[in-house]
């Protein structure tokens, strides 16, 4: 059996003789109920819209096609698989419009129309078409109702209870047209303004298997089976282009949809999250910010205007389905991307994506996960980057690897950039990059990761031998491709980036290092006027707040100091004796100098860097021995004062709690309690303060205590200080001295 194009009324006209007559339909029992007259959900706005649709064919003189029917023709009876609800739709309306034009004086052929899912509808169906109502009925199916040979037991029937809602929809949309013109240009043999094609199943495999992959038996009526007729007839003045639409949507375009359904066998979800990726990615392209209207309306309205913007938007959107037609997806993805860190980071492997999503297939991750209204599951930049594989496979480039690496890079350091109102800039600025490979006029992302880029560009111009040592710390996963914590030195690079990864491979290392590095160096970079980021003993992502996210010149400090310890590292037999080495001769020196400052203690205790964010919250935002450590990133939580935990480590005073605090400022008073007597004592810059005991039976204990140890009236233990750049700076170890005094103090029994 060959398909052809027909319309309803045609289906039952005689035909050439490899084409068997139709003399009857029957919607076969695998079958749904009857949707389209369904009232809950969103059913009732897409019956709207499918009547619109055949209410401008038949009256503005606008053809419609309705796209394939699938269906089994035996002994004269089709019996739809795919084309159901479209079927039933135009028997009713044929029912309405032939009573109105008043052209049905006996029984047509047309009207052998019934359904075998249930004796009630299909009983219905037989009634119904020997009805006549009145032409000037005001309301179809209150009139069906009130009919003798209307069953009451029917209203339990849902096929039967959706016609009633469709005639009554197809009345309130037909009522003011002209139904003799209107039912001319429905029936009419040689142009008929609503055709669809009708497939004989002996061309699509058997019955059973079409079922599977065509139904969607018991969903609601989704926006698809209706989106495809609007859209077809929107783009009629591309009009070579209409009618591919129409060819590909249900043929090639469905096929590699195919590939990727989800567990219901059907593509039209994913077909509608493709689009509404291509409609937002269009109109970014063009400027614009898409509105909160749904995507399928705002496509509608971008690609129905003719014009340059919607010929150039409707040949990407050819193109965003086509370029997949014969590819091999998975695999094409795979050899773009990966999410396994290799020991190889060359351009001719897989480029290291970042995320907690782990499917590379991007067009896949789209077609099942795309939002415009929610970037949770299917972010912009996984967005932009699959804008970039479509925008080099239409115009290829033979640096496109690198251009993807530097986009990747891009997007990692650009979070804050990713908004609404930013993506034209973004999407332009992903044209230049991977279209004409150019990193100038970067206006979207993150200003300082594009410089950085144009720098990491020209180091490998003039040295190409680094680019899998610059590409491996790239991928690095607390960089993400920030490398502005590295000084591009060709001499000093390649062992400094090995270093960094032996180091920073676990968190083993970490505790010495954030003390090897303050001995290199002030290296901190300040998050506010008080806070102070600096490396976290046992978590990540302090380290990615420390080194990236910012300018070369912002993290001059940061690289010089990074770099002393990476060469020590490099040069050193062992990770530990390095990093302990370089500790101990600033300790050492210090110590000479008599130089106790705040890099001194918090490089001599490691109590003092046990912070788990790494932060500082100090007064004025410069360090000194007013500071708070940090456990999260703001101080309404959990804090210490390192230096209070430090002296209650170095005194082994087992009997006292190290001191936790919440809330506060570092210009606070923090007290060390003691469990027993109540007596407290906090640090100052001066030195230490004590707090007399609350209860008067220790007075007497504390006061010796004060005489004896050298506190003078006001409670004051002061260390000895001297200037030192302006600053008043220990010239003995603070933290011993600390220690000394709450031995002390626990020792006469306080």
């Amino acid at each position: 059996m060959a398909g052809y194009l027909t319309s309803y009324v045609g289906l039952f006209a005689p035909h050439d003789a490899d084409v068997p007559p139709v003399t009857s339909i029957e919607i076969p029992l695998i079958q749904r109920d009857y949707a389209q007259g369904r009232t809950d959900g969103r059913v009732p706005d897409i019956r709207a819209r499918f009547l619109d649709v055949l209410h401008d064919a038949l009256t503005s003189g606008t053809k419609v096609g309705l796209d394939f029917v699938y269906g089994d023709v035996e002994g004269g009876t089709l019996r739809p698989l795919d084309g159901q609800q479209r079927l039933t739709t135009l028997f009713l309306l044929h029912w309405y419009l032939g009573h109105r034009a008043e052209q049905i004086n006996d029984r047509q052929p047309w009207m052998s129309f019934s359904y075998a899912t249930r004796p009630s509808a299909r009983l219905f169906c037989r009634r119904l078409a020997m009805a006549a109502p009145p032409p000037d009925v005001t309301d179809p199916a209150e009139w069906i109702v009130d009919q003798s040979w209307y069953l009451y037991v029917w209203k339990h029937d849902p096929t039967i209870q959706a016609m009633l809602v469709m005639i009554n929809a197809i009345h309130e949309r037909f009522r003011d047209c002209n139904a003799l013109v209107a039912w001319e240009r429905l029936v009419s043999a040689d142009d008929p303004a609503i055709s669809f094609q009708l497939l004989p199943i002996d061309e699509m495999g058997s019955g059973e298997e079409l079922y599977i992959k065509m139904n969607s038996r018991g969903k609601p009526l989704t926006a698809f089976e209706n989106f495809k007729a609007r859209f077809e007839r929107e783009i009629s003045w591309a009009s070579e282009q209409a009618t591919a639409f129409d060819h590909r949507v249900d043929g090639p375009w469905s096929d590699i949809l195919w590939r990727y359904r989800g567990n219901d066998n059907i593509v039209d979800d994913a077909f509608m999250r493709y689009l509404a990726f291509i409609t937002d990615v269009c109109e970014w392209r063009l400027g614009r910010i898409p509105n909160a209207d749904s995507s399928e309306n705002r496509a509608l309205r971008l690609f129905g205007a003719e014009g340059a913007d919607a010929t150039a938007s409707l040949s990407f959107l050819f193109h965003a389905f086509d370029t997949w037609a014969d590819a091999d997806i998975n695999e094409e993805f795979r050899r773009l991307f990966t999410f396994t860190h290799t020991a190889a980071a060359a351009e001719d492997q897989p480029l290291l994506l970042f995320g907690t999503d782990r499917n590379v297939n991007l067009f896949d991750a789209c077609c099942r996960n795309y939002d415009t209204n929610s970037k949770a599951r299917f972010n912009y930049g996984r967005t932009l980057l699959l804008l970039a594989i479509l925008l080099n496979r239409a115009n290829p480039a033979d640096g496109f690897p690198r251009r993807l690496r530097v986009l990747r890079n891009l997007i990692e350091a650009s979070e804050s950039e990713f908004r609404p109102n930013r993506l034209p800039a973004l999407v332009a600025d992903v044209q230049r990059i991977i279209v004409d490979g150019s990193l100038d006029e970067i206006k979207g992302f993150n200003r300082a990761q594009a410089e950085d880029e144009q720098a990491k560009w020209a180091f490998l111009d003039r040295h190409p031998a680094l680019a899998t040592a610059l590409f491996r710390l790239e991928d690095h996963y607390l960089l993400r491709g920030s490398l502005q914590a590295f000084e591009l030195d060709a001499e000093t690079f390649e062992h400094r980036a090995a270093a960094f990864e032996t180091l920073m491979a676990s968190s083993a290392h970490w505790r010495d290092l954030t003390g090897s590095l303050l001995a290199a160096g002030d290296y901190a970079r300040h998050r506010n006027d008080r806070d102070l980021q600096f490396g976290s003993p046992s978590n990540g992502e302090p380290w990615r707040n420390l080194l990236t996210g910012t300018t070369r010149a912002n993290l001059a400090n940061t690289a010089k100091a990074l770099g002393t310890v990476l060469d020590a590292v490099a040069a050193g037999t062992s990770v530990d004796v390095s990093l302990r080495e370089i500790r101990e001769a600033f300790v050492e020196a210090r110590a000479q100098e008599e130089n106790f400052d705040w890099r001194y203690h918090l490089v001599r205790y490691a109590a003092m860097r046990e912070g788990p964010s790494g932060i500082y919250a100090s007064v004025g935002g410069a360090m000194g021995y007013q500071i708070c450590m940090l456990n999260k990133t703001q101080m309404n939580g959990r804090h210490r004062d390192p230096y209070l935990t430090a002296l209650v480590r170095e005194a082994h005073a087992f009997g006292v709690s190290e001191p936790v605090f919440i809330g506060g400022y570092p210009e606070s008073y923090r007290w060390l309690t003691l469990p027993k007597s109540g007596t407290a004592l906090r640090n100052a810059t001066h030195g230490f303060i004590l707090r007399p005991p609350p209860q008067e039976e220790f007075l007497d204990a504390f006061r010796r205590f004060c005489t004896d140890f050298g506190v003078d009236e006001r409670l004051n233990l002061a260390i000895p200080q001297r200037l030192r750049g302006g600053r008043k700076v220990d010239t003995e170890d603070r933290v011993r001295a600390g220690a000394r005094l709450l031995r002390s103090l626990l020792a006469a029994g306080l």
